[in-house]
């Protein structure tokens, strides 16, 4: 029960004198669960002494003697989560020269900042500390030295809710003003990390309002937090929000229009639907063609979310054309070493990781992190993105030891800078444990896949391509244990879910086959992995090319079915078909 009171001392004391005189502790355990409220401001069961009054009754009394802006700051806090609250977004809030678009919102934040500390266009810390000395006098707000923030205890935190009498859905909405306002999109690692300690009060105080009764710009950023933080559902329904309200506002050509479809776009592509992704992507990349022209950076930026819609698509061989194109421009337009041209290099090299060709990713890859490093800092998310692709390229050359150093510095970094659970951080774990497989250090591959299997489907549900590809990854280490039936029962559902969620040609769809069929190999079932030996070689040398790796490794896996079968002439014509090929990929 105390932990249920959170340890406050009046709220014990009541529930106490409550407990002696009416109930058992069990009794009101379930009462104060469904009656909190009219408990803690029920004066009766402590009796007439004036120092015993109920808990509500108590904070009321102090909250009459607060001064205007000391009351407006207890209810805004009630909104806010009751932890973490800092100074730092009320001031940022305060000095932000972005527009909400609503000048009626705007003329209602400005007045609750003014009581706050903000001074024309700037910002007086005297006056906030002011209000929270106030609050602190009657310990109804506390500091915490090390985090540097602001915290109100839970009760008080509820109950302050309850003095806004109809106020509250309007007060939510100027709360998510300023949180957007506090936001800004650069990549620092301080605001970065800022960024993190926002979600909490966001989804603290939007949970009564619907995404119409959100303002299109602060819809956009709280979208922008939702996505940082990989809970890319609440995003896409604010961002549908957004697009919307613009269009009927703006008008479809607008660039904010334009903006709010790219952003969607690249949710929708986040979540693995790619086809809603590519259509927005195409059509705001004709209209910035339009009215901006080809070589203009918002177009180029529209063009390299097209290119990377192909490429999560497996159409490696558009999204190169495109990248070639992007990286061009980007050069002649911002300079070699502008984020946006380095950005340009690494997706280029990712498409040539893509089809097998290492040495131009590594050697595209290698000039990105060291600019990179010297531009942006070693401890830069986009840094670590471009060591850890590094990474796997080493992986995918045999150069295992590199890989491993590689990924055991993006790991590391990644958790401290962004979290445990961070989309980029699991991708990281991911593969490092990828690399723990080749290495042969199965069981320390399968721990870090469990643990990430589980936060992917926690984050981003079980279908997700994210999640199915760790999926696939887990099979395969128990494959190389040995644990054959456990591989299959996994392969199985994972190549059904990838056929629904990428189709039956996707380049993952085919690998989760081609790891069924050496599954079915390794238990005798020789059949069955000869008929999906034979579908995965003939898709393989559609999509991805005869001479592709993985196509390569494709054929040899048949060559072993025919071999156990003993059609020793129909192997022996795929080793020398499998043998012309890489010569010839070598050659070139």
């Amino acid at each position: 029960m105390i932990k249920e009171l959170r340890c406050f001392a009046l709220a014990v004391a009541q529930a106490g004198a409550f407990i002696h005189c009416h109930s058992s502790l069990s009794q009101y355990r379930e009462l104060y669960r469904h009656e909190r409220d009219n408990l803690l401001q029920n004066e009766e069961i402590q009796g007439k002494d004036p120092y015993q009054l109920a808990v509500y009754s108590t904070w009321r009394l102090s909250y009459e003697k607060l001064d205007e802006s000391a009351r407006t700051f207890l209810q805004v806090c009630s909104l806010l989560h009751h932890e973490g609250i800092s100074e730092e977004m009320f001031k940022k809030a305060a000095l932000s020269q972005q527009n909400l678009e609503d000048p009626e919102l705007l003329e209602k934040v400005i007045k609750l900042l003014d009581q706050l500390g903000k001074q024309g266009s700037g910002w007086s810390s005297w006056t906030f500390q002011k209000v929270i000395m106030r609050l602190g006098s009657h310990s109804l707000i506390e500091y915490d030295d090390q985090s540097h923030t602001y915290s109100v205890h839970p009760l008080v935190h509820h109950w302050s809710g309850t003095t806004m009498k109809g106020t509250q859905h309007d007060m939510q909405k100027q709360i998510l003003a300023i949180i957007a306002l506090s936001f800004s999109p650069t990549t620092t690692d301080e605001d970065i990390k800022y960024r993190r300690k926002l979600l909490k009060h966001v989804m603290n105080s939007i949970a009564l309002l619907k995404p119409e009764d959100i303002n299109p710009l602060v819809g956009m950023h709280i979208a922008g937090i939702y996505s940082e933080a990989g809970q890319f559902k609440e995003a896409e329904a604010l961002e549908v929000m957004v697009m919307e309200k613009r269009k009927q506002m703006l008008g479809d050509d607008h660039p904010d229009t334009l903006k709010g479809m790219e952003y969607l776009a690249n949710t929708f592509t986040q979540q693995g639907c790619f086809s809603d992704a590519e259509v927005l992507g195409l059509a705001a990349l004709e209209k910035r063609k339009l009215v901006l022209g080809d070589d203009h950076p918002d177009t180029l930026k529209s063009m390299a979310n097209v290119a990377l819609t192909y490429w999560s698509q497996s159409r490696w061989g558009a999204a190169e054309a495109l990248y070639l194109v992007v990286l061009e421009k980007r050069k002649l337009v911002l300079g070699d070493d502008h984020p946006d041209t380095l950005e340009s290099m690494g997706n280029l090299a990712l498409t040539y990781w893509s089809r097998g060709r290492w040495k131009e990713a590594e050697a595209l890859q290698v000039v990105v992190l060291e600019k990179e490093k010297q531009l942006l800092g070693e401890d830069h998310p986009d840094t670590l993105i471009s060591m850890d692709n590094l990474a796997v390229t080493y992986r995918n050359q045999g150069r295992l030891d590199y890989a491993e150093a590689l990924h055991l510095v993006v790991v590391e970094k990644s958790k401290r800078l962004l979290g445990d659970d961070h989309p980029d951080t699991l991708i990281a774990m991911h593969n490092l444990a990828s690399t723990y497989r080749e290495q042969g250090r199965l069981k320390e591959a399968e721990a870090l896949e469990v643990l990430v299997l589980e936060k992917r489907k926690q984050l981003l549900g079980d279908d997700h391509p994210h999640t199915l590809r760790i999926m696939s990854n887990l099979a395969i280490t128990y494959w190389k244990q040995g644990r054959w039936n456990d591989a299959e029962a996994l392969q199985v559902v994972t190549m059904e879910r990838t056929k629904r969620v990428l189709g039956d040609d996707h380049h993952r769809t085919l690998e989760n086959m081609a790891n069924l069929a050496n599954t079915y190999r390794d238990q005798g079932r020789l059949k069955d992995a000869e008929a999906l030996d034979v579908e995965v070689v003939e898709k393989m040398k559609r999509v991805l090319g005869d001479d592709h790796p993985d196509t390569l490794k494709s054929m040899s896996s048949l060559e072993a079915t025919y071999r156990d079968l003993g059609r020793l002439d129909d192997a022996e014509g795929l080793e020398a078909a499998v043998e012309e090929n890489r010569n010839r990929r070598g050659a070139s």
